[in-house]
């Protein structure tokens, strides 16, 4: 079993930038992909960030590459996104995900059905 729990998220202005940390406990993390999610009101979740579990792969919504980073720590217990320069639509309820599912080394998925474990979310809000 796996518990993740977001923090970091807040009100920016655009152009800003945000921090989110995904704190994991349960040892199942360290070996499982994290991902990042997000959800705006009226809108289904959707994918922002992925990396696999040693941290080698990374994968990245469109609409995010160049601006936001997802790392892990050395452990594999702590997940991030650095999020720089923030847009309007970036608006959004920030989820971090793990996986029961034993995935390669290199894996990093996209589809938020690789996930099984999930934070209560952090809110982002960037104003314009």
């Amino acid at each position: 079993q796996v518990q993740l729990v977001e923090s970091g998220g807040g009100l920016v202005q655009a152009g800003g930038s945000l921090r989110l940390s995904c704190a994991a406990s349960g040892r199942t993390f360290s070996t499982s992909p994290m991902g990042w999610f997000r959800q705006a009101p009226g809108k289904e979740r959707e994918f922002v960030a992925s990396i696999s579990r040693g941290g080698g792969s990374r994968n990245y919504a469109d609409s995010v590459k160049g601006r936001f980073t997802i790392s892990r720590d050395n452990a594999g217990i702590t997940g991030y996104l650095q999020m720089n320069n923030l847009k309007p639509e970036d608006t959004a309820v920030y989820y971090c995900a793990a996986s029961r599912k034993i995935y390669s080394g290199t894996s990093s998925p996209v589809n938020l059905l690789a996930y099984d474990y999930w934070g209560q979310g952090t809110q982002v809000t960037v104003s314009s």
